[in-house]
């Protein structure tokens, strides 16, 4: 939205400190502290919003407490265009911060929405959610920013190596990948392959190769790279079903096949035998891998039309003039701006 005359700050809730202390397990004084510290420093931003034409604010403008600075924001005649795709309203306790996670106040999202002027969602799950709160919702998709995720090479030399099963995800997801488990250890018995984890520095799976690191922004689209094709597999759950899954949409932006879980919103993304598969038990999680193992060019071809389904339908460049055009529409209802 720059080319358009439209000019954005940034300012993150957590500071290099805290950001690195957020997902580790316990020191839990140390998080606390910082988060307060955060939150402190959120307050002193009220006293600049007046400034702005609009205030974007990404799940929420504080990890911690209620929602005191949208309502302070809201109190100040400044329009709120609030985003959020994952059901972050659903009370959950997290695998590395216990209790902490409560601490996030999980009922402030519906204050959130009531005080906004308006609601970009990721799904038709989320929308009916926030609509019993403000009737001025849209639902927006994860998009993907395709200059950062350039699409795969693919050679020819790559059908000799050893496949590479990838998976990315984080911390509070690793877990995920236990539904695959028993699959992926058959799949092991009847092909070679090896399985790369992206979002934890720990995974082990007997009787299979795997390479486990953390996650960093830096490393992901180079580690999506060098995988042949990525999986999602997911537990059926609330939280899961509501989610945007952004994970898959990576796999899909740099053309590499994926095979997922059917949950939610992953029945739209993926069109079962064309960008990518659909897997619901063990004996299809084998099935699919195996024919992507086994035929090179099916890898590429799939990897190919999921690049073209987030080029035509979850691309940044696709959906920014949607956004643009709502943005400016709150700022003119609040009469800040003739011409915004």
């Amino acid at each position: 939205m720059e080319n358009q005359g439209v000019e954005f700050i940034y300012s993150s809730f957590e500071d290099a400190q805290l950001h690195g202390l957020i997902y580790t397990k316990g020191n839990y004084l140390k998080k606390i502290w910082g988060s307060l510290r955060a939150f402190s420093r959120r307050l002193a931003l009220i006293g600049e919003v007046k400034k702005f034409d609009a205030v974007f604010i990404y799940e929420e403008a504080s990890r911690i407490g209620p929602a005191v600075v949208e309502r302070l924001i809201h109190n100040l005649g400044v329009p709120i265009l609030y985003d959020f795709c994952d059901p972050i309203y659903l009370p959950y306790k997290g695998l590395r911060n216990g209790y902490f996670s409560y601490l996030k106040f999980f009922g402030k999202t519906a204050t959130i929405c009531e005080v906004s002027a308006h609601i970009l969602v990721g799904n038709a799950e989320l929308a009916e959610y926030a609509r019993r709160f403000n009737p001025h919702v849209t639902i927006v998709p994860i998009t993907i920013d395709l200059t950062g995720y350039p699409p795969k090479q693919w050679g020819a030399s790559r059908s000799a190596e050893t496949p590479v099963i990838g998976w990315s995800g984080s911390h509070s997801t690793i877990r995920h990948l236990d539904v695959a488990q028993r699959a992926l250890q058959e799949l092991r018995q009847k092909r070679a392959y090896r399985l790369r984890v992206l979002g934890s520095e720990h995974y082990e799976l007997p009787g299979v190769e795997v390479e486990a690191r953390p996650w960093t922004v830096a490393a992901e689209v180079e580690f999506l790279h060098g995988c042949d094709m990525g999986i999602m597999p997911l537990p059926v759950d609330a939280w899961t079903r509501l989610r945007s899954h952004l994970k898959i949409r990576q796999y899909m932006a740099v053309g590499i096949p994926c095979v997922a879980s059917p949950v939610g919103v992953i029945r739209e993304l993926i069109d079962d035998g064309a960008n990518g598969f659909l897997a619901d038990s063990d004996q299809e999680w084998v099935e699919k891998l195996t024919r992507l193992i086994d035929d090179p060019g099916l890898r590429e071809r799939m990897g190919r039309k999921g690049r073209r389904t987030i080029e035509e339908r979850y691309s940044g460049e696709v959906w920014a003039s949607d956004v643009l055009r709502i943005l400016r529409s709150i700022v003119k209802d609040h009469g800040l701006r003739p011409e915004p």
